[in-house]
């Protein structure tokens, strides 16, 4: 593909990967091989599946990902396939049922919460942050709302996380607990990037203090609200917030990072065993295509957020971004852009070691879910690898 298309379509795809330095390292090659396997299913009326999502995955490991897990579903028809390697060591084939960390799709699973305690007028979305948590919020953030936590319209800006600039100073820390509030207060320590509701910028904090407002009025951690309404009523048994457990609980494909190794040269090191506590209510969740899938199908037919609130996530503000000057692509959990000529709306995330992306078009008739082994998930480009399935997927940018 084209490094122009590359570029517009990485771009157009809204990225969600704040939460950690964007780095663009050279890539070692895997030795390793391993063989696609697809298991298609004949397409309804409509748009057929793209014979280009084999092809997508093809090849794998190669220098950009080590394995992928690719589901696509609704009523245009459906089609699994996954590529790669279980590990580099064995070469073993990855497992299309393994579970993968999912990064900024928890943000999606945070929104739906926030919306279903705003049905319940436990969290009226108007209502500014600090009203819910004033020992926390200072009064130079007095005027942000809880939708504009959601939305990314707050202003407040990242918090100082003490790590490093670089994947190896990160991984070095990559055992560090990170508490919420104390992020909380080191970003709302700052000044604010903007006048809240007059722009966009994408960043975790927003959901770190949703995540701690969810907790304020339910007197229950984030971990078990978010169990108890969707994660348990879904029936999504291979998905869950770790918190500060280091390594994927079950069967899981290992995560490689392109980085400096011991003996100085550059190469991948296995990320598999990397806590999330940085992310939490922005980035924690670990869980499978399959229950992706689900998730997905049951947002977008109004069976996780009900009613008028579930606009919420298909509305976006009419601000402009603050970096690009382009009209705000984010909504309450979710982003749009148009591909191959109709809205798609949907939710990436980045974890070292694992892309992933869950996405649709507003009527259902087309879900997507991967998970893609990135060797650079943080870079400043989509990966490759993900970038063709979205493509095979949906079509090119309008």
């Amino acid at each position: 593909m084209r490094k122009s298309t590359r570029t517009l379509l990485a771009a157009a795809l809204v990225l969600g990967v704040a939460a950690g330095p964007a780095l663009t390292p050279a890539f070692a090659t895997p030795t390793a091989a391993a063989t696609p396997t697809a298991a298609p299913s004949a397409a309804s009326a409509g748009r057929p599946v793209s014979p280009d999502l084999s092809a997508a995955i093809a090849g794998l490991p190669r220098a950009d990902a080590t394995a992928a897990l690719v589901r696509v579903g609704g009523t245009e028809g459906s089609w699994q396939g996954s590529s790669g390697v279980h590990d580099l060591t064995t070469g073993a084939p990855a497992d299309p049922a393994a579970r993968f960390r999912a990064g900024s799709v928890t943000k999606v699973f945070t929104a739906a919460t926030v919306l279903q305690l705003a049905s319940e007028r436990r969290i009226d979305l108007d209502r500014t942050a600090r009203s819910y948590l004033p020992e926390l919020i200072p009064g130079r953030y007095a005027t942000v709302t809880v939708r504009q936590l959601l939305n990314h319209t707050h202003g407040i800006p990242a918090p100082e996380l003490a790590v490093g600039d670089t994947v190896e100073e990160w991984y070095a820390h990559r055992f560090d607990v990170h508490d919420p509030e104390a992020m909380v207060r080191s970003a709302t320590a700052k000044p604010r990037e903007f006048r809240p509701g007059t722009k966009q910028h994408y960043l975790n904090i927003g959901y770190t203090i949703a995540g701690l407002i969810v907790e304020r009025v339910t007197g229950d951690s984030y971990e078990h609200q978010v169990e108890r309404r969707i994660l348990r009523p879904l029936g999504l048994r291979d998905t869950y917030l770790p918190g500060a457990a280091a390594e994927i609980v079950g069967p899981y494909n290992h995560g490689y990072q392109t980085m400096r190794l011991d003996d100085g040269t550059t190469g991948l090191r296995d990320v598999s065993v990397w806590p999330a506590t940085d992310g939490w209510a922005a980035g924690d969740l670990v869980s499978t295509t399959a229950d992706l899938e689900r998730f997905t199908r049951a947002l977008f037919a109004g069976r996780v957020v009900r009613g008028p609130l579930l606009e919420e996530m298909f509305t976006l503000p009419k601000v402009a971004d603050l970096k690009s000057g382009d009209p705000a692509a984010y909504s309450a959990g979710l982003s749009m852009k148009r591909l191959g000529g109709r809205e798609v709306w949907g939710k990436t995330g980045g974890r070292w070691g694992y892309n992933s992306a869950i996405a649709s078009t507003r009527d259902g008739a087309r879900t997507l879910v991967y998970s893609v082994n990135s060797t650079d998930a943080k870079g400043q480009d989509m990966n490759p690898t993900a970038l063709n399935v979205m493509v095979a997927a949906y079509g090119l940018p309008d």
